[in-house]
């Protein structure tokens, strides 16, 4: 009985302890002072536009600035580098998109692990892609695109906002699996790339919805196709690739919150939940679905199974490539 008492006792005082311990990491008042966001990309694109709108709405619901801090370079890996070597104390934070489940298989060396250097705090959405052209290019439907490209191997070109950025990957894909032989043309974001293709020094851009559907309403692009399953009420004219031809184009972006790996468990449980309160409310889903982007919010344990069936998902594409960074 004695020692039974000695073990309960010794327990109690261990608990006690790793209470304390937790309890001097995790600030209760979280937070109580601006809290800096990290976009890894340029402004202008669809991480930038959800980062600010997602960004002003913690601001509103947990009364201290969260600040957008545009960190772009090397497909992402410069502003999320910056974010693994911060103090895990939840005043740093980094929005993340497709690249970020890529990157470990497209660069040899990186200074961070994607999955194991990062705590997931919550999915946000998911959007689908367009596949647009110049307006004087000489197609008007995507097999005729897919024709065009297939008769001038390696002369016709797509944007991107980088190496390695969604653009690039989701463009590779269609590449893939239509047959062709594009040459890549990477710019420093995404608002350049798209106005490149615009202006006619590029041919074609396959990016989110949102980012270029203010120069597709104003016939300064041409949309083709939209990936997934269904059409978008934004362009309820253009077909799914699957429609006219490209089966399992299954290409939709995505966005997600991280923290550097050892940030207390209560202000991801607090972020989580707070996002997960944001992404219900009604004038939420009505935003997003204005950028045709849908609310897919997932809690730290499903976004994590999400990120590692991704990076699966990836390695496979390019290895069969063989992309690298350029």
């Amino acid at each position: 009985m004695l020692k039974s008492f000695k073990m309960n006792a010794l327990h109690w005082v261990l608990s006690f302890f790793l209470f304390v311990s937790m309890s001097s990491h995790a600030d209760p008042s979280y937070p109580n002072r601006s809290v800096r966001l990290v976009i890894p990309f340029a402004t202008g694109g669809s991480n930038d536009i959800v980062g600010r709108f997602i960004a002003d709405q913690l601001t509103k619901r947990l009364g201290e600035p969260f600040v957008v801090d545009n960190r772009g370079g090397a497909g992402g890996t410069m502003g999320t580098d910056l974010v693994n070597k911060s103090k895990p104390d939840g005043y740093t934070l980094l929005l993340i998109s497709t690249p970020h489940t890529a990157n470990a298989s497209l660069y040899k060396k990186l200074p961070y692990h994607p999955l194991k250097d990062f705590a997931p705090i919550a999915r946000i959405g998911t959007a689908p892609q367009v596949i647009s052209v110049y307006p004087g290019l000489p197609v008007k439907t995507l097999p005729e695109l897919i024709a065009y490209a297939k008769a001038r191997p390696g002369q016709v070109n797509f944007v991107s906002s980088g190496v390695g950025s969604s653009q690039h990957l989701v463009t590779e894909m269609f590449a893939s699996q239509a047959d062709l032989q594009l040459v890549h043309v990477p710019y420093k974001g995404a608002g350049a790339a798209l106005a490149d293709v615009a202006a006619g020094h590029a041919q074609i851009s396959v990016g989110t919805i949102l980012q270029g559907l203010s120069l597709i309403k104003g016939d300064r692009l041409r949309p083709l196709a939209v990936s997934g399953n269904k059409r978008q009420a934004v362009l309820p004219d253009v077909p799914t690739a699957s429609e006219v031809g490209l089966k399992g184009y299954d290409a939709d972006n995505w966005w997600g919150i991280l923290a550097p790996v050892g940030t207390p468990p209560e202000v991801i449980q607090k972020l989580s939940t707070t996002l997960a309160d944001i992404l219900s409310k009604p004038e939420t889903i009505k935003k997003l679905a204005e950028e045709s982007a849908t609310v897919a919010y997932q809690g730290p344990e499903d976004f994590s199974k999400f990120m590692e069936a991704e990076s699966q998902k990836w390695a496979q594409l390019i290895k069969k490539l063989k992309l690298q960074p350029e």
